[in-house]
């Protein structure tokens, strides 16, 4: 991935990262992450050409929210509340 440059300054790309990269940075298992990406309570932001879902650093976030919310709340009361944040 190559930078590019604006008005003389370098512009990073953003990281995009594999599911197994966040099974390794989090206390989540690869099914529990296809899981929540499926049950919309987290979205890939790409996919690879391979069919691979990316996802960016904002589901770091919301994983860490899920995972506080999971103290109290079902996946689905976690859902609704996630899509009203979503929504407002």
């Amino acid at each position: 991935m190559r930078s590019e440059v604006k008005n003389d300054t370098l512009q990073i790309p953003a990281k995009l990262y594999r599911i197994g990269e966040l099974v390794n940075y989090t206390p989540f298992s690869r099914q529990t992450i296809h899981n929540y990406t499926i049950m919309g309570l987290i979205r890939e932001a790409k996919w690879t050409e391979g069919g691979h879902r990316l996802y960016d650093e904002s589901v770091f976030e919301r994983l860490s929210k899920i995972l506080r919310l999971k103290k109290t709340k079902t996946l689905v009361e976690i859902r609704e509340i996630l899509r009203n944040e979503t929504d407002s």
